[in-house]
Protein backbone atom coordinates (compact mmCIF):
# COMPACT_ATOMS: atom_id res chain seq x y z
CA UNK A 1 0.00 0.00 0.00
CA UNK A 2 2.88 2.56 0.99
CA UNK A 3 4.61 1.95 -2.26
CA UNK A 4 1.26 2.23 -4.05
CA UNK A 5 0.67 5.57 -2.32
CA UNK A 6 4.25 6.71 -3.33
CA UNK A 7 3.56 5.81 -6.92
CA UNK A 8 0.63 7.89 -7.10
CA UNK A 9 2.55 10.78 -5.49
CA UNK A 10 4.98 10.43 -7.89
CA UNK A 11 2.39 10.46 -10.91
CA UNK A 12 0.22 13.05 -9.71
CA UNK A 13 3.59 15.45 -9.13
CA UNK A 14 4.82 15.06 -12.63
CA UNK A 15 1.56 15.24 -14.02
CA UNK A 16 0.81 18.60 -12.00
CA UNK A 17 4.80 19.66 -13.28
CA UNK A 18 3.35 19.04 -17.44
CA UNK A 19 0.15 19.95 -16.83
CA UNK A 20 0.53 23.83 -18.39
CA UNK A 21 2.37 21.63 -21.46
CA UNK A 22 0.15 21.84 -24.33
CA UNK A 23 1.98 20.33 -27.81
CA UNK A 24 1.68 20.89 -31.21
CA UNK A 25 -0.63 23.81 -31.41
CA UNK A 26 -0.74 25.02 -34.81
CA UNK A 27 0.17 28.81 -35.31
CA UNK A 28 -0.23 29.44 -38.88
CA UNK A 29 -0.27 27.66 -41.99
CA UNK A 30 1.82 28.53 -45.13
CA UNK A 31 3.13 26.55 -48.43
CA UNK A 32 0.27 23.75 -47.35
CA UNK A 33 2.72 23.15 -44.33
CA UNK A 34 1.19 23.70 -40.88
CA UNK A 35 3.26 25.75 -38.16
CA UNK A 36 3.30 23.94 -34.76
CA UNK A 37 4.54 25.22 -31.24
CA UNK A 38 4.50 23.69 -28.19
CA UNK A 39 3.07 26.16 -25.44
CA UNK A 40 3.75 26.17 -21.48
CA UNK A 41 1.84 27.96 -19.31
CA UNK A 42 2.84 27.64 -15.52
CA UNK A 43 -0.09 27.35 -13.10
CA UNK A 44 -1.91 30.08 -11.83
CA UNK A 45 -3.92 33.14 -13.00
CA UNK A 46 -0.97 35.30 -14.32
CA UNK A 47 -0.73 36.87 -16.47
CA UNK A 48 2.85 35.69 -16.86
CA UNK A 49 5.98 36.48 -18.27
CA UNK A 50 6.43 34.38 -21.79
CA UNK A 51 9.59 33.56 -24.00
CA UNK A 52 9.49 32.28 -27.79
CA UNK A 53 12.03 29.67 -27.93
CA UNK A 54 13.47 29.40 -31.82
CA UNK A 55 15.60 26.70 -32.03
CA UNK A 56 18.62 26.25 -34.63
CA UNK A 57 20.02 23.68 -36.91
CA UNK A 58 21.29 25.77 -40.09
CA UNK A 59 18.00 26.69 -41.08
CA UNK A 60 17.31 23.05 -42.87
CA UNK A 61 17.16 21.07 -39.82
CA UNK A 62 16.52 20.86 -36.22
CA UNK A 63 12.95 20.93 -34.10
CA UNK A 64 10.80 22.18 -31.04
CA UNK A 65 11.47 18.87 -29.22
CA UNK A 66 15.43 19.48 -29.43
CA UNK A 67 15.67 15.70 -30.87
CA UNK A 68 16.56 12.81 -28.53
CA UNK A 69 19.48 14.61 -26.73
CA UNK A 70 17.04 17.48 -25.83
CA UNK A 71 19.50 19.81 -27.38
CA UNK A 72 18.74 22.90 -29.80
CA UNK A 73 17.01 25.52 -27.64
CA UNK A 74 15.07 23.47 -25.37
CA UNK A 75 17.59 23.06 -22.95
CA UNK A 76 15.75 27.03 -21.46
CA UNK A 77 12.55 25.04 -20.95
CA UNK A 78 12.86 23.46 -17.35
CA UNK A 79 14.34 26.69 -16.35
CA UNK A 80 12.17 29.01 -17.69
CA UNK A 81 9.10 27.24 -16.49
CA UNK A 82 10.80 26.58 -13.07
CA UNK A 83 11.12 30.58 -12.94
CA UNK A 84 7.37 31.30 -13.69
CA UNK A 85 7.96 32.41 -17.33
CA UNK A 86 5.38 30.84 -19.73
CA UNK A 87 7.41 29.74 -23.45
CA UNK A 88 6.65 28.77 -26.89
CA UNK A 89 8.55 26.71 -28.71
CA UNK A 90 8.26 26.94 -32.20
CA UNK A 91 8.57 24.75 -35.91
CA UNK A 92 9.51 26.73 -38.76
CA UNK A 93 9.81 26.08 -42.54
CA UNK A 94 13.37 24.80 -43.00
CA UNK A 95 15.29 24.72 -46.27
CA UNK A 96 16.23 23.57 -48.82
CA UNK A 97 12.05 22.84 -49.79
CA UNK A 98 11.55 26.33 -48.07
CA UNK A 99 14.68 29.09 -48.10
CA UNK A 100 14.54 33.00 -47.19
CA UNK A 101 12.10 34.44 -46.51
CA UNK A 102 10.46 31.06 -45.48
CA UNK A 103 11.51 30.97 -42.01
CA UNK A 104 11.80 34.28 -40.92
CA UNK A 105 8.44 34.73 -41.90
CA UNK A 106 7.27 31.72 -39.87
CA UNK A 107 8.92 33.21 -37.11
CA UNK A 108 6.98 36.91 -37.18
CA UNK A 109 3.79 34.63 -37.61
CA UNK A 110 4.52 33.40 -34.23
CA UNK A 111 4.89 36.48 -32.67
CA UNK A 112 1.60 37.57 -34.28
CA UNK A 113 -0.19 34.39 -32.71
CA UNK A 114 1.25 34.82 -29.36
CA UNK A 115 0.49 38.24 -29.11
CA UNK A 116 -3.61 37.36 -30.34
CA UNK A 117 -3.80 34.50 -28.10
CA UNK A 118 -2.48 36.33 -25.02
CA UNK A 119 -5.42 36.26 -23.01
CA UNK A 120 -5.82 32.77 -23.73
CA UNK A 121 -2.15 31.63 -22.44
CA UNK A 122 -2.58 34.33 -19.57
CA UNK A 123 0.62 36.14 -21.24
CA UNK A 124 1.52 40.02 -19.90
CA UNK A 125 2.81 41.68 -23.61
CA UNK A 126 4.57 43.67 -21.95
CA UNK A 127 6.77 40.64 -20.68
CA UNK A 128 7.42 38.72 -23.71
CA UNK A 129 10.58 38.26 -25.39
CA UNK A 130 12.04 35.99 -28.05
CA UNK A 131 15.19 33.98 -27.56
CA UNK A 132 17.40 31.91 -30.44
CA UNK A 133 20.19 29.43 -30.93
CA UNK A 134 22.22 29.23 -33.97
CA UNK A 135 20.00 29.97 -36.89
CA UNK A 136 17.25 30.37 -34.17
CA UNK A 137 19.63 33.17 -32.88
CA UNK A 138 19.99 34.34 -36.78
CA UNK A 139 16.00 34.33 -37.18
CA UNK A 140 14.95 36.08 -33.97
CA UNK A 141 17.65 39.11 -34.43
CA UNK A 142 16.52 39.48 -37.35
CA UNK A 143 13.00 39.60 -36.61
CA UNK A 144 13.52 42.34 -33.70
CA UNK A 145 15.13 44.55 -36.33
CA UNK A 146 12.82 44.37 -38.72
CA UNK A 147 9.73 44.12 -36.35
CA UNK A 148 6.60 46.52 -36.57
CA UNK A 149 3.43 46.78 -34.03
CA UNK A 150 2.57 43.76 -34.98
CA UNK A 151 5.79 41.74 -34.34
CA UNK A 152 6.90 43.75 -31.00
CA UNK A 153 8.72 41.84 -28.56
CA UNK A 154 10.40 43.59 -25.01
CA UNK A 155 13.80 41.43 -24.84
CA UNK A 156 15.83 39.63 -27.53
CA UNK A 157 17.86 36.53 -26.57
CA UNK A 158 20.82 35.40 -29.01
CA UNK A 159 22.99 31.87 -28.34
CA UNK A 160 25.26 32.35 -30.99
CA UNK A 161 23.82 34.15 -33.64
CA UNK A 162 25.29 35.18 -37.12
CA UNK A 163 24.39 38.72 -37.59
CA UNK A 164 26.29 39.34 -40.68
CA UNK A 165 25.42 36.91 -43.19
CA UNK A 166 28.15 38.09 -45.59
CA UNK A 167 30.96 38.96 -43.59
CA UNK A 168 31.92 34.90 -42.56
CA UNK A 169 29.90 32.97 -45.60
CA UNK A 170 31.52 30.49 -46.62
CA UNK A 171 32.90 31.06 -49.76
CA UNK A 172 35.72 29.10 -51.56
CA UNK A 173 35.99 29.91 -55.48
CA UNK A 174 32.68 32.04 -55.46
CA UNK A 175 30.30 29.56 -53.60
CA UNK A 176 28.51 29.27 -50.99
CA UNK A 177 28.67 26.19 -48.25
CA UNK A 178 25.70 23.65 -47.64
CA UNK A 179 23.67 24.95 -45.04
CA UNK A 180 23.60 28.35 -46.44
CA UNK A 181 23.31 27.67 -50.19
CA UNK A 182 20.40 26.08 -49.42
CA UNK A 183 19.08 29.02 -47.02
CA UNK A 184 19.85 31.29 -50.12
CA UNK A 185 18.72 28.65 -53.21
CA UNK A 186 21.80 28.88 -54.68
CA UNK A 187 25.49 28.04 -54.22
CA UNK A 188 26.94 30.92 -56.06
CA UNK A 189 27.66 34.37 -54.89
CA UNK A 190 26.34 36.64 -57.10
CA UNK A 191 24.06 39.68 -57.34
CA UNK A 192 20.56 37.59 -56.30
CA UNK A 193 21.83 35.93 -53.22
CA UNK A 194 24.58 39.04 -52.61
CA UNK A 195 21.11 40.95 -52.03
CA UNK A 196 19.12 38.16 -50.25
CA UNK A 197 22.39 37.89 -47.97
CA UNK A 198 22.30 41.05 -47.05
CA UNK A 199 18.86 41.39 -46.39
CA UNK A 200 19.04 38.28 -43.86
CA UNK A 201 21.54 40.39 -41.89
CA UNK A 202 20.75 42.19 -38.49
CA UNK A 203 23.37 44.03 -38.24
CA UNK A 204 23.47 46.82 -40.67
CA UNK A 205 19.65 47.22 -39.57
CA UNK A 206 20.17 48.16 -36.20
CA UNK A 207 18.58 51.12 -35.06
CA UNK A 208 17.83 53.43 -32.06
CA UNK A 209 14.59 51.91 -30.12
CA UNK A 210 15.09 48.42 -30.21
CA UNK A 211 14.53 46.43 -27.35
CA UNK A 212 17.38 44.84 -24.89
CA UNK A 213 19.60 42.45 -26.15
CA UNK A 214 21.01 39.60 -24.26
CA UNK A 215 24.28 37.96 -26.38
CA UNK A 216 25.26 33.96 -25.16
CA UNK A 217 28.77 33.10 -27.19
CA UNK A 218 31.22 30.14 -26.84
CA UNK A 219 35.15 31.59 -27.44
CA UNK A 220 35.94 28.21 -29.15
CA UNK A 221 32.83 28.40 -31.45
CA UNK A 222 33.57 26.81 -34.58
CA UNK A 223 29.99 27.05 -36.43
CA UNK A 224 29.94 30.57 -35.63
CA UNK A 225 32.98 33.20 -35.17
CA UNK A 226 32.46 34.56 -31.52
CA UNK A 227 33.13 38.16 -32.87
CA UNK A 228 29.66 38.29 -34.63
CA UNK A 229 28.53 38.84 -31.12
CA UNK A 230 31.26 41.23 -30.32
CA UNK A 231 30.38 43.10 -32.95
CA UNK A 232 26.34 43.06 -32.84
CA UNK A 233 27.14 44.41 -29.41
CA UNK A 234 29.33 47.05 -30.39
CA UNK A 235 26.35 47.76 -33.69
CA UNK A 236 23.83 47.95 -30.94
CA UNK A 237 25.38 50.06 -28.45
CA UNK A 238 26.49 52.77 -30.89
CA UNK A 239 22.90 53.53 -31.20
CA UNK A 240 21.77 53.80 -27.51
CA UNK A 241 20.51 49.92 -27.22
CA UNK A 242 21.25 47.81 -24.30
CA UNK A 243 22.85 44.90 -25.25
CA UNK A 244 24.64 42.32 -22.60
CA UNK A 245 27.38 39.70 -23.95
CA UNK A 246 27.57 36.59 -22.07
CA UNK A 247 31.26 34.79 -23.17
CA UNK A 248 31.95 31.17 -22.82
CA UNK A 249 35.17 30.36 -21.93
CA UNK A 250 36.92 27.82 -24.71
CA UNK A 251 32.87 27.15 -25.44
CA UNK A 252 31.75 25.36 -28.59
CA UNK A 253 29.23 25.71 -31.06
CA UNK A 254 25.73 24.21 -28.92
CA UNK A 255 24.54 25.12 -25.32
CA UNK A 256 24.05 21.72 -24.56
CA UNK A 257 27.76 21.25 -24.11
CA UNK A 258 28.34 24.24 -21.93
CA UNK A 259 27.23 22.91 -18.37
CA UNK A 260 31.08 21.95 -17.90
CA UNK A 261 32.09 25.43 -19.67
CA UNK A 262 29.85 27.92 -17.87
CA UNK A 263 27.02 25.87 -15.72
CA UNK A 264 25.59 29.35 -14.44
CA UNK A 265 24.42 30.47 -17.96
CA UNK A 266 21.12 28.95 -18.08
CA UNK A 267 20.36 30.99 -14.39
CA UNK A 268 22.19 34.43 -16.12
CA UNK A 269 19.70 34.22 -18.68
CA UNK A 270 16.38 33.85 -16.73
CA UNK A 271 17.90 36.50 -14.24
CA UNK A 272 18.66 38.82 -16.95
CA UNK A 273 15.05 38.45 -17.91
CA UNK A 274 13.95 38.87 -14.72
CA UNK A 275 15.63 41.85 -14.50
CA UNK A 276 14.76 43.57 -17.93
CA UNK A 277 11.40 42.86 -18.39
CA UNK A 278 9.18 45.19 -16.74
CA UNK A 279 7.84 44.01 -13.15
CA UNK A 280 4.22 43.01 -13.18
CA UNK A 281 2.32 46.52 -12.96
CA UNK A 282 4.80 48.47 -13.30
CA UNK A 283 4.18 52.22 -15.01
CA UNK A 284 5.57 52.52 -18.22
CA UNK A 285 6.06 55.34 -20.59
CA UNK A 286 3.75 56.61 -22.92
CA UNK A 287 6.02 56.25 -25.71
CA UNK A 288 7.15 52.93 -24.25
CA UNK A 289 3.49 51.67 -24.54
CA UNK A 290 3.18 53.15 -27.81
CA UNK A 291 5.95 51.00 -29.08
CA UNK A 292 4.95 47.85 -27.24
Amino acid sequence: MKSLLCFCLVFLLGATARAGLTPDVEYGRADGVSLRLNAYVPDGDGPFPAVILVHGGGWNSGDKAGGAKRALISPMEDPLAHAGFAWFSINYRLAPQHPYPAAIEDVETAIRWVRAHAAEYHIDLRRLAIAGESAGGHLVALAAVRADASTQVAAVVVFYGRFDMLADARIQGGKLSGNLAQFVASDHLDERTTAVLRAASSLDKVHAGLPPFLLLHGTKDDHVPYHQSVDMRAKLRSVGVACDLITVPDGPHGMIYWDKFLPSYKDQVVAWLERTLPAPGAVISVSDALRR
